[in-house]
């Protein structure tokens, strides 16, 4: 049984694209849906969506309420039950604030990237770091071409890629998150071998 307490946030700024111009993303109705859902799934305890525009606000507060009011709701329980994770927030800090009070606990940052960073850490050390201390982490994961690198500077961790191995590297945000917290949050019998370690 895991000591720690554990969040994820889904961030729409500061993003790059593929021209690495800083942007702010859109909002992306399956992202809503599938992360809810897995996160119910590993048992998180709060799914943030990090966006600054209060008309992005209004677009996840009517797709969120169709599933957990009246009709939807009531067709699709387990839905709402996934959408009850989620909270809106316009900035990382809120995040942070919340996640703070919530659990009483220090909260930590973990930044999630595709691209190699020279002090990332391994599946297998923040595995253990989330079952053995007594915290609070936040897993960001980025949309666009990924976070800014003044956002991952301000994470205590940094982990490692999925496969940065591989020729092709462009996962969609809800495939890295599934996988992501299947090998932190999932059963033990995942064994990556240390890619940090490899390098």
């Amino acid at each position: 049984m895991r000591q720690s307490r554990v969040y994820i946030a889904l961030m729409h700024y500061p993003m790059y694209n593929k021209r690495m111009d800083v942007i702010t993303t859109s909002v992306t109705n399956l992202d809503l849906h599938d992360i809810a859902r897995t996160a119910r799934t590993y048992d998180v305890d709060g799914f943030f969506v990090v966006h600054p525009s209060e008309s992005q606000h209004e677009l996840i507060r009517r797709i969120t309420g169709f599933w957990q009011q009246g009709y939807g709701a009531s067709y699709n329980p387990d839905r709402k039950e996934a959408f009850d994770l989620l909270k809106v927030v316009y900035n990382l800090e809120e995040a942070v604030a919340a996640a703070a009070q919530e659990s009483g606990l220090p909260v930590n940052l973990v930044a999630t990237d595709a691209r190699v960073q020279p002090n990332s850490v391994s599946f297998a050390q923040l595995k253990t770091a989330i079952q053995n201390e007594n915290k609070a982490f936040i897993i960001l994961f980025g949309t666009g071409w990924g976070m800014h690198k003044d956002l991952l500077q301000k994470c205590h961790y940094i982990l490692e890629p999925v496969e940065p191995g591989r020729s092709y590297n462009h996962l969609s945000v809800r495939s890295a998150a599934a996988i992501i917290l299947d090998r932190l949050l999932g059963e033990s019998w995942y064994n990556h071998g240390d890619f940090l370690e490899q390098c």
